[in-house]
């Protein structure tokens, strides 16, 4: 069985302006994102769940 990509099963290819743009776009829109950071409440959280003792993976976990 042959996997087609999307451009296959529709016979429709963006060129590549078009994916050039779609990738701006993509870009900036999650480097806003990514600006942003991490609030503080979350990290706190994390903080708070590495230093519990009761999350660590036991050694079988670890194997798995």
């Amino acid at each position: 069985m042959q996997v087609q990509s999307p451009g296959e099963k529709t016979g429709k290819i963006l060129n590549r302006e078009i994916q050039a743009k779609i990738g701006q776009q993509l870009r900036a829109v999650y480097n806003d994102v990514v600006d942003q950071g991490v609030p503080d409440r979350f990290a706190d959280l994390l903080s708070r769940l590495d230093a519990e003792p009761n999350n660590q993976p036991s050694d079988k976990e670890t194997q798995e």
